[in-house]
């Protein structure tokens, strides 16, 4: 039976990369099954519509999820974020974001090849906290970071499953800050030994995420897999992307791993208004983040002969990349 994706395109240049992932998923002989949804900051300022739950819905439904980029000038910042693809990672519960990095960072010779696995749906991004006397002088911002032990260990115990799986060191490092956040980098620590214990045939560390940010940019080979909390891992996991070839080769998945719903998978990548109809924009990582797709939907082969033609992938337009790395894949 054909995989059934739900397609979300949104802003900017996102419709133009999906498309080429959608052509090369095709390409490499993948029955799929696309529905498209008008979602992103262009629908919300027509008519007022970010995700509705009628249509989170539907979105339930599906497979999968892919897609391009969501944001425009026009809608202040947070609104689309945390009405569409913050609703997403919660309410279908995909608290895995991995991100894959493999590249050769400035000043290195060899290539390194590690995962970022960022827990999706706790820290800092839950929204608790509040405001006091805003605009006056004693204004009080409070933000609050919500860990639970279920969710730490969770991504915790699919960072080390990961590692046993690839081909890497067999390896898991964590990264927080327990020297200063003593109640949520102490939960994290806890965790992560209970379950390190678990797989004594995986070699495990603790960095710091200012000396990992360090060490991303000289030595990024010291990694296999990296596990980390939300506000960690996204700033982490940009820092990869720049050190991985650019964000423009940056892609990632929001995985439930329990599949009790879809998971939803997206390049870095913003949504890049200014070059939008000039071919400049780079589809290759919407065409990693839909390997990571078929990967977790089971298509394997597929997923890795796209990777291996990404790498020949050259330059040129939007369309002229997709179309040589649908050539390849294609055979």
């Amino acid at each position: 039976m054909a995989h059934r994706i739900a397609v979300i395109g949104g802003d900017g240049i996102g419709p133009e990369v999906t498309t080429e992932a959608l052509k090369v998923v095709r390409a490499a002989g993948v029955d799929i099954d696309t529905t498209d949804f008008d979602l992103g900051g262009s629908r919300y300022l027509r008519d007022g519509e970010i995700l509705s739950d009628a249509t989170l819905a539907q979105l339930r439904d599906f497979d999968a999820i892919l897609l391009g980029a969501v944001g425009t000038p026009e809608v202040p910042p947070g609104v689309i974020e945390r009405g569409l693809l913050l609703k997403m990672r919660f309410d279908l519960d995909l608290y895995v974001n991995q991100r894959p990095f493999v590249g050769t960072a400035p000043g290195h010779s060899a290539p390194h090849d590690f995962v970022v696995i960022r827990e999706n749906t706790e820290g800092p991004y839950v929204g608790e906290g509040g405001v006091l006397r805003k605009g006056t002088p004693h204004e009080v911002a409070t933000q609050g970071s919500v860990n639970t032990r279920m969710g730490a260990e969770r991504a915790i115990r699919y960072a080390f499953e990961l590692a046993v799986k690839r081909d890497g060191a067999k390896h898991v490092t964590l990264v927080h800050k327990t020297n200063v956040l003593t109640f949520a980098g102490d939960l994290w620590q806890r965790a992560f030994n209970d379950v390190a214990a678990e797989y004594p045939g995986v070699g495990t560390a603790y960095n710091h995420v200012d000396a990992a940010c360090i060490y991303f940019v000289q030595d990024p080979h010291r990694y296999d897999v990296v596990v980390t909390d939300n506000l960690f891992g996204d700033i982490l996991t940009d820092l990869g992307g720049a050190v991985s070839g650019g964000i423009g080769l940056a892609s990632s998945a929001n995985l439930n791993p329990a599949r009790t719903g879809p998971s939803m998978f997206e390049p870095v990548h913003g949504s890049a208004p200014d070059i939008v109809g000039t071919g400049k924009a780079n589809p290759t990582a919407a065409i990693l983040s839909a390997a990571l797709m078929l990967d977790f939907l089971g298509e394997h082969d597929a997923a890795d002969r796209i990777r291996t033609a990404c790498d020949q992938a050259g330059t040129g337009s939007t369309t002229e990349i997709g179309s040589r790395i649908a050539s390849v894949v294609a055979g």
